[in-house]
């Protein structure tokens, strides 16, 4: 049987629905930025990022981008009702100051105890970007990775501890993949759902024991 997938798209609807009433969230750079477009306008959830917004909302429609409203991977996005702007320094102050319910990010692995690696793969010819991955890593009072399940050589993500230098220790709480949702933690890896496929489907990609979560 072949295995269930979900695109991009399709996982950032599934992460969006799982973001309760009234959280504070900080989209990370990449993948985690689409979840904005599947936040439904009457839902209050309060958009956050480090280059000093709060109450972002989705992408605009094209021809109606503000070249001096961008989150911090440079893409324009909009501005919803009550929205403000701040210093970086302030940003980064809520950040680290735990004000953040939940941050989203992007990631080259995270272990099953829920470590993140996500700035660096180590490769001397790789180009490090840690931005604000650290502050919110630690900050957050919940992180959600979003990411593909294997990469490109068909290796697993998902480890038993992470190969490439990490962004945060024990941070990582539930993992969004093309293949499932995964919780990661001190219990070690459960799965929440495989869209479909079994867990002796996934249980065939990972080279970590996977439990019913």
């Amino acid at each position: 049987m072949a295995l269930m997938r979900r695109d991009r798209a399709d996982i950032a609807v599934r992460v969006a629905a799982d973001i309760p009433e009234g959280a504070v969230v900080n989209l990370g750079i990449g993948l985690p930025t689409l979840v904005a477009n599947y936040l439904e306008a009457d839902r209050e959830v309060l958009l956050h990022s480090e280059n000093g917004v709060l109450g972002m909302g989705p992408a605009p429609a094209p021809g109606e981008e503000d070249p001096d409203l961008i989150n911090a991977g440079k893409q324009p996005v909009t501005l919803r009702a009550g929205g403000c702007f701040f210093h970086h320094a302030d940003s980064f102050g809520m950040m680290r100051g735990g004000h953040l319910d939940i941050c989203v990010l992007g990631a080259f692995q995270v272990s099953v105890q829920g470590d993140l690696a996500n700035w660096h793969t180590g490769e001397p010819d790789a180009i490090p970007a840690v931005g604000g991955a650290m502050d919110l890593a630690i900050g957050a009072k919940q992180v959600f990775v979003m990411m593909d399940l294997l990469t490109k050589q068909g290796q697993s993500k998902l480890v038993a501890h992470c190969d490439y230098p990490l962004t945060g220790v024990g941070c990582v709480s539930r993992v969004y993949t093309d293949h499932g949702v995964f919780a990661v933690g001190p219990e070690g890896l459960g799965l929440l759902d495989g869209y479909g496929n079994s867990l002796a489907q996934l249980q065939a990609l990972l080279p970590v024991p996977l439990r019913a979560a």
